[in-house]
């Protein structure tokens, strides 16, 4: 490995492919799914935005902020939908995850991109470089259980129905999504862990 940029590299590029393929999965589908679909796409680039190295591109300042306010209301929105699909649920929590590490690392200051380095905070609220261990803590236990479940529901997947035909495209593969959705839990894991 060639440090934490290379790592950083890596984990936006699978997040950008990841984001993608979800944008190509709005064009199928039912209302939910493709609801499902741009939410999951949003999580992905933004994921992406928020791993490129430091010293490749710094961010500005006011950058952490637009982060916070974009995911801020993501999650509202997935809130208002979570009504109708615990699936939102999750998006609740991935979006309020984003904004938790957008303002950590806004506080961390200019440094805090990307390979996610080790800073000291100077606010009282946001104890060491991770934010607040208590809460780094559980979203940490929150992604590992989300992304063992997903990995176990991954295994069983087919791509046809028995008997039937093949799916039809490639927006319109089970297997696919539920991997996007397993990769972008362990990119979650992964950020949170270098906070």
């Amino acid at each position: 490995m060639h440090g934490p940029a290379m790592s950083g590299w890596l984990l936006m590029a699978l997040c950008a492919v990841t984001g993608s393929y979800c944008l190509l999965r709005t064009r199928t589908g039912s209302e939910e799914e493709r609801r499902t679909a741009r939410a999951e796409a949003l999580m992905g680039f933004g994921m992406a935005a928020m791993a490129v190295p430091a010293a490749a591109v710094a961010p500005p300042a006011w950058g952490w902020g637009v982060y916070a306010v974009l995911f801020g209301a993501a999650a509202l929105r997935a809130l208002w939908f979570s009504r109708r699909s615990g699936h939102h649920l999750h998006h609740l929590v991935g979006s309020s995850a984003m904004v938790y590490m957008a303002l950590v690392m806004g506080r961390a200051g200019a440094g805090g991109h990307g390979g996610h380095a080790a800073h000291t905070m100077g606010s009282p609220g946001m104890a060491g470089a991770g934010g607040i261990p208590l809460l780094t803590g559980l979203l940490l236990v929150y992604y590992a259980v989300y992304v063992l479940r997903s990995g176990a529901r991954l295994v069983p997947v087919t791509a046809t129905v028995p008997g039937g035909p093949p799916s039809a495209g490639w927006g319109t593969r089970p297997e696919l999504a539920l991997a996007c959705r397993l990769t972008m839990g362990i990119a979650m894991f992964a950020m949170l862990l270098t906070l």
